[in-house]
């Protein structure tokens, strides 16, 4: 197990600086005059080249990136306008369309990000696991049948459609805005309520529907007929001995959902106003800030790596078949 954990912590460092260096190479090498966009149409010859300057646009690629890996390591100075900078480590650079560092920004926007995906992961597992095993255990009758039909139903509806609708017809929800946790939690779940219903309703159809599958297969298996035939009440057998064994193909996807999710809550985000990462990275995008651009990817895939080795060890406690060598 140790080993294994080992090798995925390197493989996943390795995912994480290849998509560092990519995205370095598209956003800050690109064709294009990142530090006249940032600076704007009436920009002065000497704020143009002190962005120019800050950024490290004035030199070769090789040294820019290696000053970004030096600011992640140990910190690093910025100079705006004659004004010295410090941006401790990990430093991930300076907006200077919001005059913050890049870390306050991402910190202040990823307790709303998180806040969102996972109380909506919380509502889509739990709802789309419950429907799904009772579903299976009543498999082919009308309770079955009405419960994959209402699943395509929701599915073939697109996600920012529901959303819409949620926003501007369902005024019996708290109005949607963050509030830190820590400080007022009943106002923190309120302002976040609609982004829940909205998030859990739509993909635990989507989870219903693995659900079922799962644990139909489950339930066919020669362990769960053996429990049977010493006289285990189904519903003991159902939710002890399959349900148990259901769980691990659905809590992978429920991994990668929630790491995507991390990564693209763009829509939830903008729908109900949060100010959250996929917020943050739109903006950033609207103005070509570079150093947030440039963020907002590497904490995306320091997420997505860290989910997924997260899963994988999960996988030795949900399922005793399985071990990780």
């Amino acid at each position: 197990m140790l080993l294994y954990i080992l090798r995925r912590v390197a493989s996943s460092v390795t995912v994480v600086i290849l998509a560092l260096v990519t995205s370095f190479a598209l956003f800050f090498l690109a064709p294009t005059d990142p530090a006249g966009v940032i600076c704007g149409p009436k920009c002065t010859p000497e704020r143009l080249a002190d962005i120019e300057g800050s950024l490290d646009l004035d030199k070769p690629a090789l040294e820019q990136l290696g000053s970004y890996l030096k600011g992640i390591a140990v910190g690093r100075e910025y100079s705006s306008g004659g004004v010295e900078r410090h941006c401790d480590a990990p430093c991930l650079g300076y907006s200077y369309t919001l005059n913050q560092p890049v870390t306050t920004l991402l910190r202040q926007a990823l307790p709303v990000t998180f806040s969102i995906v996972l109380g909506g992961a919380v509502i889509y597992f739990s709802l789309g696991v419950l429907i799904g095993s009772v579903a299976a255990r009543h498999r082919g009758t009308s309770l079955d049948r009405t419960v994959i039909s209402g699943a395509q139903l929701i599915n073939s509806v697109p996600y920012f459609v529901v959303a819409l609708l949620v926003a501007l017809y369902v005024t019996v929800l708290p109005d949607s805005e963050y509030h830190p946790l820590l400080t007022n939690p009943i106002a923190w779940a309120a302002g976040l309520l609609a982004a829940w219903l909205t998030l859990g309703v739509t993909n635990a159809a989507y989870y219903t529907r693995y659900a079922r599958s799962s644990m139909v297969e489950s339930l066919g298996q020669d362990y769960v007929r053996t429990a049977r035939s010493k006289g285990i009440s189904a519903r003991r057998v159902a939710y002890r001995h399959g349900l148990r064994a259901a769980l691990t193909p659905v809590v992978t996807i429920l991994g990668m959902d929630i790491a995507f999710q991390l990564t693209n809550t763009l829509f939830t985000e903008t729908i109900f106003g949060l100010p959250g990462i996929g917020l943050l990275t739109l903006r950033a995008f609207a103005t070509y800030d570079l150093p947030v651009m440039l963020g907002s990817v590497l904490l995306g895939s320091i997420m997505l790596v860290l989910l997924n080795l997260l899963v994988d060890v999960l996988y030795t406690f949900l399922d005793p078949r399985v071990r990780l060598g």
